[in-house]
């Protein structure tokens, strides 16, 4: 027997379309294009001048770039994103302490320090046809090992959303922003190691539909995001991920009414809380204890029930070793959580 399934009701077909319609209009007047005057070249500036300044609850689409310059010796053809980094590498001069070229920063209107920026990640586009991956001398899990330079170009089939690491090895493309963060309290922060602020957390949970939490440290937060992924494991053992050029389409929302001291997320299906520390055992401790105070604060558990509930159901997995400052992510299930009877 045939199941036949009914199509919404031509008012749901039209609140869908005005939505998107709404969305796309607001973040086209929200868009930052690569340009040496919309990016910050390896660090987050308390006393960042912002470049783009909108109102809680906008949305804003930034283009990204990775800053890597071998990649037509490589074998890719010139796009947009290699002539915009040709421009930026001959005239951006202030560089670091980090690698990654951001886009931004974005002042939002009404935060201040002590609130919650809360960034819904709406869509991320690839920008470009290919991606890239490198073997750097003294970098990565095994520096020993791998004692010297490799790049490596990977085609990517935005149609079928796979990257053609080698024959016969397809790798599905879930295109992410290693960087997403904002500025620290005082003075600079590189955008090489993750810190409270976001930064180059390297989450590969952290795609479309997804919702990421980050502590105010100034006034307009001062929003930035770089270092395009479209595929990467957990460890990012090398010291790259997919490397690729993205544009990511954001809703920018302050939250008053949240108090957070380290990055939270929120995915469809899992609440995420992460430890981030140079030991990787106390990165584990600072993402359980934060995972305990979502489950007290949250979920009204007593902490000796949020510290069990934890060990029953929270997968803790290892986010990057690669950063100096390593990173653990802990991911609590949704579907654990019913409604009284």
């Amino acid at each position: 027997m045939q199941t036949v399934v009914p199509l919404p009701p031509m008012r749901t077909f039209l609140l869908l379309s005005i939505t998107a319609l709404l969305i796309a209009a607001a973040s086209a007047q929200n868009t930052l294009h690569v340009t040496p005057a919309t990016v910050q070249w390896g660090y987050f500036a308390a006393d960042g001048k912002p470049v783009l300044t909108v109102k809680s609850g906008d949305v804003v689409t930034l283009d990204t770039i990775c800053a890597i310059d071998q990649l037509e010796q490589l074998g890719a053809a010139p796009d947009d994103p290699i002539r915009e980094l040709k421009e930026i590498e001959a005239k951006v001069t202030d560089k670091g302490p980090g690698p990654h070229v951001l886009t931004g920063p974005v002042a939002i209107q009404g935060a201040m320090p002590g609130d919650v920026l809360e960034i819904e990640i709406l869509e991320i586009r690839l920008r470009s046809p290919y991606g890239w991956m490198q073997i750097d001398p003294g970098a990565g899990s095994l520096p020993e090992e791998f004692p010297y330079l490799r790049s490596k170009l990977v085609p990517l089939d935005d149609r079928n959303k796979v990257a053609e690491f080698a024959p016969g090895i397809r790798i599905p493309v879930h295109p992410f922003f290693g960087v997403l963060g904002v500025a620290p309290p005082e003075g600079r922060l590189s955008s090489g190691p993750p810190a409270y602020n976001g930064g180059n957390m390297d989450n590969k949970w952290l795609v479309a539909g997804t919702k990421l939490y980050l502590p105010v440290q100034v006034p307009g937060a001062l929003f930035a995001a770089g270092d395009g992924h479209a595929a990467q494991g957990d460890g990012e053992v090398c010291i790259t991920a997919i490397e690729t050029n993205l544009t990511g389409v954001f809703r920018l929302t302050v939250r008053k009414d949240m108090k957070l001291r380290w990055p939270r997320a929120e995915t469809p299906t899992h609440y995420i809380t992460m430890g981030l520390h140079e030991d990787l055992d106390e990165a584990a401790r600072r993402a359980t204890k934060e995972m305990i105070d979502y489950l007290v604060n949250e979920h009204g558990l007593s902490r000796d029930d949020a510290y069990m509930l934890t060990s029953a159901a929270v997968d803790l997995h290892v986010t990057q070793v690669v950063d100096h400052v390593k990173g653990v992510h802990a991911m609590l299930p949704k579907a654990i959580f019913t409604a009284a009877r």
